[in-house]
């Protein structure tokens, strides 16, 4: 008999790229407050529908299924200018599975954490250091990933958290820079951009799924928190500017957009601990991603 997978978040960006890659091997709920699209909607694997930051309705929901092996919590609310909403969904909604599952002798909690639990922290960042996030949703992810520590180390709760940096790649909403690049490009815009001199960490969506799958399939017992990044920090300006010389179309237009006050002109994570413990490291390179993705948007 299959193992049995619960994915929250399931009908978003990663959720779709991670039900398609592991639907053979488990038999996968998808969790989320919304129904899949129909380009998100993958087959043999049951949707369900219910907002994690309502307890009792969760419960509920999650005393229905039959025994679950592995949760992987990707649950987000994109909008994270609505604090309220944000810190609901985040933290509460991630505290209410932990509370959950803490019984249920699962195999694994794996929890995707952000970036934006270091803060203002120099990089490259190391997952020892203090974290000082700024905005809600750093702060709500940090919440809980000192929850999930505290309860695993307090009731032997098997967790990992994995802090992600930028992911990219084909079916990503047009709400984040890479797709947006493309999108104005192949629909030959003039769009705005900062001076481009950020430096930031990206991780193609394919190497992502693929350690997730060897962080479940490994023998070895690997718990805490691991930073997860290409390893290949790389110039704002330069992603934008490979993009549109690959569709030689569109005109971004640099220095039109001031820089916020907070921020980071370098924030890239360091993945030694990952790679020392698993041996991983992303196979995908930038130039092969990004050819890729815009062959997805065409």
């Amino acid at each position: 008999m299959k193992e049995t997978m619960l994915v929250t978040g399931g009908t978003g960006f990663i959720g779709y790229h991670l039900l398609k890659k592991l639907k053979r091997k488990f038999l996968i709920f998808s969790l989320s407050s919304k129904k899949p699209s129909t380009k998100r909607k993958i087959k043999n694997v049951k949707y369900l529908n219910c907002d994690i930051s309502k307890k009792k309705s969760l419960f509920n929901k999650l005393n229905k299924l039959r025994k679950i092996d592995y949760v992987i919590n990707l649950a987000g609310y994109v909008d994270h200018s609505n604090k309220k909403k944000t810190s609901e969904t985040h933290y509460h909604g991630c505290k209410h599975l932990v509370d959950f599952f803490t019984s249920k002798k699962i195999k694994l909690f794996i929890q995707i954490g952000s970036s934006l639990e270091y803060g203002n922290q120099k990089t490259p960042h190391h997952e020892k250091l203090k974290c000082y996030p700024i905005g809600t949703y750093g702060k709500s992810k940090l919440k809980s990933t000192k929850y999930i520590l505290k309860i695993s180390k307090k009731k032997n709760l098997p967790s990992i958290i994995l802090r992600l940096y930028q992911i990219y790649g084909p079916n990503q909403s047009i709400n984040r820079l890479i797709p947006i690049v493309i999108d104005s490009c192949l629909k030959n815009k003039k769009f705005k951009c900062s001076s481009g001199i950020q430096i930031r960490d990206f991780l193609y969506v394919e190497d992502l799924i693929n350690l997730i799958n060897k962080i479940i399939c490994t023998k070895k017992k690997i718990r805490g928190i691991y930073n997860v990044g290409s390893n290949n920090p790389k110039r704002v300006i330069d992603i934008i500017n490979t993009i549109q010389n690959k569709i030689k179309k569109g005109q971004p237009l640099f220095g039109e957009i001031s820089m916020r006050k907070d921020e980071q002109m370098k924030y890239f994570p360091s993945t030694q601990k990952l790679s020392k413990i698993l041996s991983w490291k992303p196979k995908i390179s930038i130039n092969s991603g990004l050819s890729q993705t815009i062959k997805s948007y065409r």
